[in-house]
């Protein structure tokens, strides 16, 4: 059985008009700066972060929408953030009023 792909030229239309207004000078490529990847916090790192904002480790927890095991469980070392959460603490660590604020 093959699938049936929906086509509509109006897509198509658009964007060759976009092509040739690029090809012309009359439109320009975005460019974005991406991030670096987040760096990897140590345990004590993320226990200074903690008690720099002057907050529990509930408080912290729900700033950062986690558990308070998660959290505990990174500054004893037996987790560690990764992803959304380390970018996170590094906003936090930057920027403290944004999370806080929240």
């Amino acid at each position: 059985m093959t699938k049936e792909i929906q086509f509509k030229e109006s897509d198509l239309i658009g964007g060759m008009k976009e092509a040739l207004a690029h090809a012309k000078g009359q439109l320009t490529m975005k460019t974005t700066k991406v991030p670096k990847p987040a760096r990897v916090m140590t345990p004590a790192s993320i226990a200074r972060l903690r008690r720099t904002l002057k907050v529990s480790t509930p408080v912290f927890a729900a700033y950062l929408n986690v558990t308070p095991d998660t959290v505990r469980g990174w500054e004893k070392n037996r987790r560690h953030p990764s992803g959304a959460a380390l970018r996170l603490l590094q906003i936090a660590e930057k920027r403290p009023e944004i999370l806080v604020s929240a």
